[in-house]
């Protein structure tokens, strides 16, 4: 199956197909089929070189991005998917090493587009000039491998790549939750960005595959989802990163759960917000383990142990990385604390291949592909009934006095923080060796109000937080820095450590007492990493 095929099937169907939330404009799917060919036509006029016609795209949540997509799928053409939250100069690298051609992009991000090429603004008279009506090409030489987009990984932990998607990688788990979630009567929430690789296979492509309508939210609002939801009878939103954290924060009412939503699936969050989301928006919360590379998933068992992905699949393991051994079943004690953390936490490692992951664009992938197996630089342990909690990614793999352990453990534990709207939990160096931990909140009120003895009061309330786990630094922010998915850039945060102009408190001691760290702590601090010869770790984080 192809993304070509999935449209020519709608190509004579007139229920609704397509709906901008923001001004209420909507097409049905033989319409949205009728503007796909018509991209499709103009750009096959456009290519004829050596290879597809790579087009780069700089576009919010907007038809034209749907219609473009279509067009490309139609054509064989490419659509190389910009992130709009990258500053001109990552853009121009990143649309060099993707091979774009031509750049079309909206009037806000004219200032991007500059210094990337060739470039058309799609509402502008010049481009709308050149799209005639057409009917849909022949689309014998489209196969399920050939090229549809070229989307780069969120760069939350290192510079983004781009990522290979194929036809068949969109239509592949379009498919298959449409199967398990819709029907042509469904309509699809989509207010995460279409440049993601998670907005386009799990709320285009299964509305595409279902034949539900696809409501598009430009840019995504926590106080205008449930809005959107009740105006055009949204049945299932897709999600990613701290979104849902977002909407919870909005003002409650009684009514809450009085609306038409029955699912909402995506990936990131943490167990706490799915449930409470559920709750107080009476729908199903499914959240996914995925990646821009697609090569391994869990299913969510929703009979399973708290905080768990699903079980392990066929030809899914926990590999050491170092040996590549399989590592042993957690072994846990009566509080869910990980007493074998050491020997049970290893890498996600698909030991049969590479999934739906047709490697990297223009780039070799050893970090991934490895001996025939795919190794996700996902951190994670099972227990003895095959369940996987995740502990991190590579780089939220700290490892304090000795004791390895994965950020997302230590998140799960501070995720009832009381007052707390967002955190992040992350490593920094230790003046010694190693890490020590560094936590990152945003508070509900004013960032000046920490109470520092109420945050080191429940910290000694959590029977369930490791000896090594309790943050040495904690800071305090109005926001933290994200991608436009909500992800949160860890990377930046550990760059920045303890040298911000956020306020920050530490605890100098082993005790749980923590204190405002002033500008001569930061001073000794330098010092005393200079005088242990471990200041090129703080030169090379800041």
């Amino acid at each position: 199956m192809t993304v070509a095929r999935l449209l020519e099937a709608r190509a004579s169907d007139d229920r609704p197909g397509l709906r901008c939330a923001g001004d209420g404009r909507a097409w049905t799917w033989r319409e949205v089929v009728a503007e796909c060919a018509a991209r499709a036509a103009w750009l096959e006029r456009r290519g004829g070189g050596d290879r597809p016609l790579h087009v780069g795209v700089l576009l919010d949540n907007v038809p034209e991005m749907v219609f473009l997509l279509g067009g490309a799928a139609l054509s064989g053409a490419v659509v190389v998917a910009l992130n709009t939250t990258r500053s001109a100069a990552e853009l121009a690298g990143d649309a060099e090493r993707a091979d774009c051609d031509l750049v079309l992009y909206q009037e806000r991000y004219a200032g991007l587009a500059r210094g990337l090429g060739p470039s058309m603004d799609v509402d502008g008279e010049a481009y709308r000039a050149e799209l005639k009506p057409a009917p849909p090409p022949r689309t014998d030489g489209i196969a399920d491998g050939t090229l549809l987009m070229l989307i780069f990984t969120s760069g939350t932990s290192g510079r983004p790549r781009a990522v290979r998607v194929t036809h068949r990688k969109v239509a592949v788990p379009g498919e298959n939750l449409a199967g398990r979630m819709l029907t042509a009567g469904d309509v699809v929430y989509c207010p995460m960005p279409l440049f993601h690789s998670g907005a386009i296979m799990a709320a285009y492509a299964p509305a595409l595959a279902a034949g539900a309508e696809l409501v598009l939210r430009e840019r995504f609002s926590a106080s205008g989802l449930l809005p959107d939801v009740r105006a055009f009878g949204c049945t299932y939103l897709h999600y990613v990163g701290k979104a849902l954290s977002y909407v919870l924060a909005t003002p409650g009412r009684e009514d809450d759960a009085d609306n038409p939503l029955k699912f909402a699936f995506g990936n990131e969050a943490a167990p706490l917000e799915q449930r409470a989301f559920g709750e107080r928006f009476g729908c199903f919360v499914v959240d996914a383990y995925g990646s821009s590379e697609t090569a391994i998933s869990f299913s969510p068992d929703p009979t399973g142990p708290p905080g768990a992905l699903g079980r392990l699949t066929e030809g899914v393991k926990i590999l050491d990385p170092e040996t590549g051994a399989e590592c042993p079943p957690a072994r846990l004690d009566a509080d869910g604390r990980l007493l074998n953390g050491d020997a049970a936490i290893g890498e996600i490692v698909n030991t049969e291949g590479h999934g739906l992951f047709d490697g990297y664009y223009n780039e070799d992938a050893p970090d991934r592909l490895r001996d025939g197996m795919f190794w996700s630089g996902d951190h994670a342990y099972a227990d003895e009934n095959g369940y996987v909690f995740f502990t991190g990614r590579s780089a939220d793999r700290l490892r304090v006095d000795g004791e390895n352990f994965g950020a997302a453990q230590v998140e799960r534990v501070l995720a009832e923080l009381p007052g707390v709207r967002r955190l992040a939990v992350y490593g920094v160096p230790d003046v010694a060796s190693g890490d020590q931990v560094m936590l990152a909140l945003v508070p509900d009120g004013d960032p000046d109000a920490f109470d520092p003895e109420a945050f080191a009061a429940y910290l000694r309330g959590r029977r369930d937080l490791g000896p090594k786990w309790p943050p040495r630094y904690v800071r305090v922010s109005a926001e933290l820095p994200a991608t436009a998915s909500n992800k949160i850039l860890k990377r930046r945060l550990a760059q920045d450590g303890w040298r911000t102009g956020d306020p920050v408190w530490w605890r100098p001691g082993r005790e749980l007492t923590y204190r405002r760290m002033t500008p001569d702590d930061v001073a000794l601090l330098r010092t005393e990493f200079e005088r242990r010869g471990r200041l090129h770790l703080l030169e090379g984080s800041g």
